[in-house]
């Protein structure tokens, strides 16, 4: 008789997660109890009953004077704030891809998606998502259930409706609904939300049903997912038995069958699987014989065989949460990296690092037992090969990109190869009075200076690349430099007689006189520390280095626009701008003033300017002359007012008839 073990069987993540955390609770002495069964298997539920664990049915039954764990299925919202306003201590066990529902569902909902569910009403992990839809939710356990779903609520063809399923829910029948979906549902958004273990146990229970004479499924008699796979089984087995202890296999005979094959559900404790091995080894008298290459037991610590510190794995990313990234291993472990052991950059999120589906080489940290979880590291295998790079830059001098993720004392550290690279301040800017802090969150190039493998220590310095950099960049800037050539540069620094920009590894200057065509008073009125400007060189001094910028632009040039569009003659609004002894100067357009002689304001004599204007006033001038050589206007009010005075009539003389 050849027996043959799903690879696949026995506790999932969450359960295990749930018992352990029991355990772990009572061990430290704190009076647990547990909201409904922990674990929908007796057996277990009774051995933590021995320690003086408790069961609690409702939420208003919980005791003050005691720890309340919520078990791996999940609990509404509305559960978490009865606990809250009742001040009753509570330790949360939902399984991570529990959660993940309720953080769909909740968002979903609240945006106004009707929510459809796959699975069972009655199950507690259901009742759970349902607590955290704000919207109304519609369950169906089947294909049949959904056709008869739909026809009774015919509307749900054309609501926006997120579709989610229960964690254990069969993946055949889920794909069957998926298909209803497609065609009839046109704004429905679909979330895969079937553990990754349920999925896998479900397909290695189906394959080997479809080889065995006899199946047996190990679980709770109340178990839902125990239940599903029985029904899985069947199908393809008729003789599958769902047993709960290897007591029940007394009254099942297997004479006549040669291949047996046996998985369990999410809720069975290896305990048992090894009870019922056992059982099957002698039972009535009969001798069982194995004709696999080991025996049940080796075949079962083979795959339940625990791993060691240090040990390296390879792991499948199945769920990124905040604060950690869920993998399996392939064996009956389930592993987990610490959101810190992810990266060496403590800025990143878990999403930035993997995502679902990626195969990790990782480390082990610490692991439980058979039953356990492993806690793993990925950065620490990272940086194992990241040393071996390392080695090799310090050697040849290389020139390595990294990511600053923070301002420490002294200096800056730069992650690369995910490994903690040490700048000193000194070494971190071109110029010892560069901000450190706006190094944060930015790719820079370094080189190493020293490292110390076994210490796990790095130092680097940025400074020496930018050094080498700038002067690369001056010698080829002066290779090339000539009058006349544009640059676009940015403006390093302000004097009260103009702004220094850098043009490529070379600061040149702007006279004050050449940022605007307009008088002003500071260059801060044009440019700013950091602008990025379009600058031309004006003039070129190799002995002492010093380049000469200019920066406005001949077409912006006002005397230029004047000329184009104004002639001796025309009538123009002026503005008065100033006084002086001799006359008041105009503004006619920004960037050109007209001088009006104090003799042209009036058609009298008058002292001063003062007399007759004020600066601000607006007043109608006519252009009488124009030297385009020196860039000067005349103006005269007096012209207007002479235009202006009515012809005299000469007096008629009378004559004496």
């Amino acid at each position: 008789m050849e027996i043959t073990i799903a690879e696949s069987a026995g506790f999932c993540f969450g359960v295990n997660r749930a018992v352990d955390l029991v355990n772990s609770l009572v061990s430290d002495g704190v009076a647990v109890s547990t909201l409904g069964p922990i674990i929908h298997n007796r057996q277990v539920v009774d051995e933590l009953a021995g320690r003086g664990v408790t069961v609690v049915d409702e939420p208003s039954m919980a005791e003050h004077d005691r720890t309340l764990v919520i078990r791996s299925h999940g609990v509404g919202r509305d559960v978490y704030s009865f606990f809250q306003k009742e001040n009753i201590k509570y330790v949360d066990a939902t399984c991570p891809f529990v959660a993940k529902i309720h953080r769909i569902v909740s968002k979903q909902s609240d945006g106004g998606d009707v929510i459809l569910i796959a699975g069972d009403r009655q199950h507690p992990e259901i009742q759970g998502i349902i607590g955290h839809c704000s919207s109304t939710a519609y369950t169906f356990q089947n294909e049949q259930e959904l056709i008869l779903l739909t026809e009774k609520y015919p509307f749900l063809k054309d609501c926006s409706v997120c579709v989610v399923s229960q964690t254990t829910f069969d993946v055949k029948e889920w794909k069957k609904c998926l298909e209803i979906f497609k065609k009839l549902y046109t704004k429905a958004k679909f979330f895969d939300t079937i553990c990754n273990a349920t999925s896998k146990r479900q397909i290695d229970a189906y394959e080997l049903a479809k080889v065995s004479d006899a199946m047996i499924v190990i679980g709770g008699h109340h178990s839902s997912n125990t239940n599903k796979l029985y029904n899985i089984c069947k199908k393809s087995c008729d003789r599958t038995f769902l047993i709960e202890t290897a007591a029940e296999l007394e009254h099942i005979s297997f004479r006549g069958d040669d291949k047996i094959g046996i998985t369990a559900g999410a809720s069975t404790p290896t305990s048992i699987i090894k009870e019922v091995l056992d059982r099957m080894s002698v039972k009535s008298g009969e001798v069982v014989e194995n004709t696999a290459e080991q025996n049940f037991e080796e075949m079962l610590e083979e795959s339940l065989k625990n791993l060691n510190t240090n040990d390296k794995v390879h792991g499948t990313v199945v769920s990124i949460e905040p604060n950690a990234v869920y993998v399996d291993l392939d064996r009956k472990q389930t592993g987990y990296i610490p959101a810190n052991e992810l990266s060496n950059d403590p800025t990143v999120k878990p999403e930035d690092v993997v995502k679902v589906g990626d195969e990790l080489e990782l480390l082990i940290m610490r692991t439980n037992d058979q039953e356990g979880m492993i806690m793993l590291s990925k950065k620490r295998v990272d940086a194992t090969k990241g040393w071996d790079v390392f080695e090799k830059a310090l050697e040849d001098e290389e020139i390595l990109k990294g990511t600053v993720t923070e301002v420490v004392k002294g200096g800056v550290i730069v992650v690369c190869n995910n490994i903690r690279v040490f700048v000193p301040a000194s070494q971190a800017t071109a110029s010892r009075n560069d901000s450190l802090e706006e190094l944060v969150k930015t790719e820079v190039e370094f080189r190493l200076l020293e490292i110390n493998r076994q210490r796990r220590r790095a130092v680097g310095s940025i400074r020496s690349v930018l050094k080498e950099k700038a002067k690369a960049a001056k010698e080829a800037f002066w290779s090339t430099v000539e009058v006349g050539k544009k640059y676009t540069g940015t403006v390093k620094s302000l004097t009260s007689y103009g702004a220094f920009v850098d043009i490529g590894g070379v600061d040149g200057m702007v006279h004050i006189s050449e940022l605007s065509w307009s008088r002003i008073k500071h260059p801060s009125e044009v440019v700013n520390v950091g602008d990025t400007v379009e600058v031309f060189v004006k003039g070129i001094d190799t002995e002492k280095g010093n380049i000469s910028l200019g920066y406005r632009k001949e077409e912006d040039n006002p005397w230029n626009k004047f000329i184009s569009n104004y002639n001796v003659g025309d009538v123009v609004d002026v503005t008065i701008d100033g006084m002086s002894t001799f006359g008041a100067f105009a503004v006619i357009i920004p960037g050109v003033k007209g001088l009006i002689h104090i003799s042209q304001i009036a058609n009298r004599r008058i002292e001063k300017p003062q007399d007759e204007l004020q600066v601000g006033q607006v007043v109608k001038a006519k252009i009488t002359e124009i030297n385009d050589e020196k860039k000067r206007v005349s103006l005269s009010i007096k012209a207007l007012l002479n235009d202006e005075e009515p012809a005299v009539e000469e007096p008629v003389e009378e004559t004496a008839e």
